[in-house]
């Protein structure tokens, strides 16, 4: 194995190791019959609304360049969302049909 591979697999390694760690200290601070703390509950319910608006707030920042084809996908993609989400409340299934359908109409639609 020549150097460079050596670091790639050492870097692969400490990915995975760090990718682990954060994937089993939920389980290792709150597991068993330990309640899980009121403010991470909190954290819990607020952040996929939040995580939602910093997204619908980053996908429209070329907002103000007017351009037609990309600002009506946008607004059709927030509103695809938007609806998806009042329907069946799942925060993953909204997101995937805002960006499924936004990417759908700027490779089809507004081309």
């Amino acid at each position: 194995m020549s150097l460079t591979n050596e670091k790639a697999v050492i870097v692969i390694i400490i990915a995975a190791v760090c990718t682990f760690a954060t994937r089993l200290f939920p389980f290792a601070l709150f597991g068993g019959k330990k309640e899980v703390p009121k403010f991470i509950k909190y954290l819990g319910d607020i952040l996929p609304i939040a995580i939602i608006g910093i997204l619908i707030i980053y996908c429209l920042r070329d907002f103000t360049k007017g351009n037609i084809n990309v600002i009506v996908p946008q607004l059709i993609a927030v509103a695809a969302t938007a609806a998806v989400h009042l329907w069946k409340r799942n925060t993953l299934l909204s997101i995937a049909v805002g960006t499924i359908g936004y990417m759908l109409l700027i490779h089809f639609v507004f081309i």
